[in-house]
């Protein structure tokens, strides 16, 4: 769809509609799933009070919190998140450096990546992805003519990046790392970091990556048992083996909503990180494809409103949507492909789909600020400026 022209459009509609369909279909695809893939292990849990529908009503209970503050942000114009994005992403930080203190972090499966808020357990690093955005977004446009220097444009973000990942792997989130440090890597190259240290990180990429999976030892494991699932399928790959069992169960067609057999305790978190395996167990090829399709169309339309608020002239709302477009992208892929087999067992979310109050809040946020540089978009072309 065309949306600028040399006048003005009155008849262009105030949102993309497309967009939101996109979204709210794997919302509700989201809902469902996490229903079907939870309701076995929490029919069985005491600690649940054997209510099979605990995660269902929980995951109800943060979209509609999510529907609530993604409507206040939708309210909040552009050039104020520039204004403060300094501030919120020091927040930020306070938070990474709060959810490692005993007694304020709670430690759940050995990592120490949430805050208890009583009713809920609150992950940071959430939280601190959208910060990032926002702060390499200002970052790009205030050091716009030091981009392409080593010293006064690229190592200040290099630092903070390094402090950020120190924080994030003493939890330990390697997952959140790598999605912050790409997200933050790909604004700094769109907004004119030079090909010679993009190329030149690169190189280094490799060796950093080989550093930090050999300095700790279940890091190393997990990528022995990604090589070769099967050579130990119940021990270091029981997670991997179990997901692609469910793919294989699932053939091209699926064995129908409900009819999964890995969601019966045999698939660990089945509900969060290996949502994806229950979908391709129940509704095979088809319903996978389907999904893949809606994140690659959610993706693609992010960086369309980007381009249109360059052509606005918009840079820090157009460097917002291309961030955001970059998170759900690789967040996408790494999980994806880590159901698929194809990366190491990570423990990253499918954005907009997989259960959990903090990542499906976060994400609502971020798709009211990309609706809302879009309907500001809309705006500039009937004349109506801010």
């Amino acid at each position: 769809m065309k949306i600028f022209s040399a006048q003005t459009n009155y008849n262009l509609p105030i949102y993309d509609y497309h967009l939101v369909w996109a979204t709210l279909i794997l919302l509700g695809s989201g809902l469902v799933m996490v229903y079907s893939s939870s309701i076995d292990i929490a029919a069985s849990s005491k600690a649940l009070n054997f209510n099979s529908y605990h995660y269902l009503l929980r995951q109800s209970i943060y979209i509609l919190i999510g529907f609530i503050f993604g409507y206040i942000a939708f309210l909040v114009p552009l050039y104020f998140w520039q204004k403060i994005a300094p501030i919120l992403f020091i927040f930020g930080l306070i938070l990474l450096v709060l959810v490692l203190v005993p007694g304020i972090g709670k430690e759940v499966n050995g990592s120490r990546r949430w805050i208890s808020l009583v009713i809920i357990n609150f992950q940071p690093s959430e939280l601190v992805k959208l910060f990032t955005i926002m702060y390499a977004s200002d970052y790009v446009l205030r050091k716009s003519k030091q981009m392409r220097t080593i010293v006064k444009g690229f190592l200040p973000m290099l630092g903070i990046i390094v402090l950020t990942g120190f924080l994030l792997l003493l939890e330990p989130d390697f997952g959140a790392f790598t999605v912050i440090t790409v997200i933050a890597m790909g604004l700094l190259f769109l907004g004119g970091l030079t090909y010679k240290i993009f190329f030149s990180l690169l190189f280094f990429a490799p060796i950093s990556i080989y550093y930090l999976i050999t300095l700790q030892p279940y890091r190393l494991e997990r990528i022995i048992g990604f090589l070769d699932p099967w050579e130990d399928p119940l021990g270091r790959s029981y997670q991997l083996t179990h997901s692609l069992m469910a793919f294989g169960r699932g053939e091209f067609f699926g064995s129908g909503l409900g009819a999964s057999v890995e969601k019966l305790q045999y698939l660990p978190e089945a509900h969060t990180d290996f949502i994806l395996a229950v979908i391709g167990e129940e509704f095979g090829l088809l319903g996978v494809s389907i999904i893949i399709i809606l994140f690659a169309f959610i993706v693609v339309r992010m960086f369309g409103i980007a381009k249109e608020s360059i052509q606005n002239k918009k840079p820090f709302s157009a460097l917002m949507s291309q961030g955001i477009g970059l998170w759900f992208g690789i967040q996408g892929i790494i999980n994806m492909g880590v159901n698929l087999g194809l990366f190491p067992t990570k423990g990253l979310t499918l954005p907009l789909l997989s259960f959990g109050g903090t990542s499906i809040l976060i994400n609502m946020i971020a798709i009211a600020i990309v609706l809302k540089i879009d309907f500001e978009n809309r705006r500039n072309m009937r004349g109506q400026f801010y």
